[in-house]
């Protein structure tokens, strides 16, 4: 996998919002921290269209964002603002090839999984992390620290509390995976996901524990689960029931459906839809390590 550089002071970020709107007010506070980084930070043109009701303008325009970002020189790093959804309508239409030469870290999560996905066939890392619409909401001090850590290159162990459910062991993998949907949503695309060999990093939120059983199901029939090295479960946010309860927590889902394997897993690793949601880098060699007194996640230098 490609490492795109470390960013330094001076260097210019620009931000896109591939998905979801969002407006001047919400971004402020994250252009203020961004300087305070010593960054310079460039705007997508068409950041704050209103040319859709839902979306940040047109699949046309968020298109044209992110190529642009992509394909100027003095952009050192894209930062999506948001996610929610929207990411996938125009990913096949996107020119990354330029990335295999000039390579440069793309950070986000959410939605901005299908893009990491993308990314990682392409054989380009990139960063699971906050994003600034987010930068100003309450307790998300050491989300965004980590997301400063991830881009400058500074090392950090993820760490996670032990956990009834863990399965013990060790593992050295590349880490993938993001939001549980968008993995999903990925089969029989072009930028399925391939999990031989990999330790699998899943999250998410708001949605019902039977739609969470079906997901993982989907994953493990197309043959996702078999062959991991490992897997890291993150923040499962708002997992709610409709009517009638389906009677199994996140943590029995996801032992079920891993049942006949044998590599470790780690429950409650601080990485998702709630904070903190510290930063990873997407493609990145890593050992697992999870034992009765927690668990660890370490970069291979």
């Amino acid at each position: 996998m490609i490492i795109p550089p470390f960013l330094k002071t001076g260097d210019t970020i620009g931000i896109v919002a591939p998905g979801c709107g969002v407006n001047p007010e919400q971004l402020q506070p994250a252009l203020v921290i961004l300087a305070s980084w010593g960054l310079k930070v460039e705007l997508g043109r068409n950041l704050y269209s209103n040319q859709h009701q839902y979306l940040a303008g047109t699949d046309a325009e968020r298109l044209s964002d992110m190529q642009h970002m992509i394909d100027n020189p003095d952009i050192r790093a894209i930062l999506c603002a948001r996610g929610g959804y929207g990411t996938s309508r125009f990913l096949d239409a996107l020119h990354l090839q330029r990335l295999s030469i000039h390579p440069k870290w793309i950070a986000g999560f959410s939605d901005v999984t299908a893009l990491h996905l993308k990314l990682q066939k392409l054989g380009v890392q990139s960063i699971h992390g906050t994003m600034p619409l987010l930068f100003a909401k309450k307790d998300t001090e050491l989300s965004v620290e980590s997301l400063r850590r991830c881009f400058f290159g500074e090392p950090e162990t993820l760490m996670a509390i032990s956990y009834s459910a863990n399965r013990m062991g060790a593992a050295r993998g590349e880490l993938v995976g993001g939001n549980l949907s968008l993995i999903n949503d990925s089969l029989a695309t072009s930028s399925e996901l391939h999990t031989n060999g990999k330790i699998l990093m899943i999250e998410e939120v708001e949605e019902y524990h039977y739609k969470v059983d079906r997901m993982l199901n989907q994953l493990n029939r197309a043959g996702k689960l078999q062959k991991l090295a490992g897997m890291v479960v993150g923040h499962f946010t708002a997992i709610a029931d409709p009517e009638r309860s389906f009677g199994e927590t996140v943590a029995e889902i996801i032992r079920y459906h891993t049942r006949d394997y044998e590599y470790p897993i780690a429950f409650h690793f601080p990485f998702g839809h709630e904070n903190p949601n510290l930063a990873w880098r997407h493609g990145a060699m890593a050992t697992l390590q999870v034992t009765p007194d927690g668990s660890s996640l370490s970069y291979i230098l």
